[in-house]
């Protein structure tokens, strides 16, 4: 189809394939035994293909969702074949995320603002979010725009010294107090900052402990108001960065975190080192949450702009 035309760089997209192949290849191949020794698309090849979505993350809801999508098409076009199964799923996968990712970014770009886009960044421990917003840090400031980072996971002495580090290796600055102190005190004093230095963006880590969602929506809502003080209208996003290797785990964190606090975009990281690619699918359409960035390796450049064409074709290359 059209929208499958290549809109990232050569070296972005090789990327992306690489950062794939795991989900990639275990799905065509649970796809091609779906289809063995079948020549239409019938009832038991819709069956099979139904555990193929399921046992490749991408969740029982939207599977159902998709295997509808397929029916309709196998009733309306009367004979279906099953060479052409591949590129019908690239088709209906690929309109399902249009749902949700109506942009098509290609690039770190952040919408015009009075004074800096702030960003709140949350999620559970071990995710990679602080690693994310280090990634972040440094593509922003490759687009040319001054970044500030808060420190305001002040429950573990190590999120401090390891937004630190990025800090270091990214040449930003970086707000931060001592372990213990109030959150939303050190937001603060990091919007101050900002405003300061007329940074464009300001990023703000948060603790990830979802041990009592109370605790966390408190916390969280205190953060935001307090961020209002200096910026009326931060944060701009709240991003939610969920470990793409956890699988049906993701769906669980996704779901405790918008109970928690609203949530206006998802990054998705940990997918190269794992086949559980299709949780994007998933995790993009029960939420009606926008995937903004996916990690699809350990560099610092190999964080990408999600492009709902882009990973579809990579994922049925």
């Amino acid at each position: 189809m059209s929208f499958f035309k290549k809109i990232f760089s050569k070296e972005k997209k090789e990327t992306l394939d690489k950062g794939l192949e795991k989900s990639k290849n275990s799905f065509l191949d649970k796809l091609s035994k779906a289809v063995a020794g079948k020549s239409k698309v019938d009832d038991d090849v819709l069956d099979n293909l139904e555990e193929v979505l399921v046992s490749s993350d991408v969740g029982v809801d939207t599977t159902l969702k998709i295997i509808t999508r397929i029916e309709e098409r196998v009733s309306r076009d009367k004979y279906l074949g099953t060479e052409e199964l591949n590129k019908i799923l690239r088709e209906e996968i690929a309109g399902l995320l249009s749902e949700t990712n109506t942009g098509n970014a290609t690039s770190f770009e952040i919408p015009e603002t009075e004074g800096p886009y702030v960003i709140m960044v949350v999620g559970v421990n071990g995710v990679g979010k602080t690693t994310t917003i280090g990634k972040l840090a440094n593509q922003f400031t490759k687009e040319g725009k001054k970044v500030v980072l808060g420190a305001a996971d002040t429950f573990r002495a190590a999120a401090i010294d390891q937004l630190q580090v990025w800090a270091d290796r990214t040449g930003v600055p970086i707000v931060k107090q001592e372990m213990g102190s109030d959150p939303a005190s050190v937001a603060f004093d990091t919007l101050e900052s900002a405003v300061n230095q007329n940074a464009d963006v300001v990023i703000i880590d948060t603790a990830g402990r979802l041990h009592n969602k109370v605790n966390l929506m408190n916390e969280l809502t205190k953060v935001k108001r307090v961020m209002q003080k200096v910026v009326g209208d931060a944060p701009h996003d709240v991003m939610l960065v969920l470990d793409g290797s956890t699988g049906q785990n993701a769906f669980e964190q996704a779901k405790q975190f918008t109970a928690a606090t609203e949530v206006t975009s998802l990054a998705v990281t940990k997918l190269d080192g794992t086949a559980k690619g299709g949780v994007v699918i998933g995790i993009s359409d029960q939420f009606k949450i926008p995937v903004k960035y996916i990690g699809v390796g350990e560099g610092i450049d190999d964080l990408q702009v999600f492009n709902k064409f882009e990973f579809v074709d990579s994922f049925f290359k």
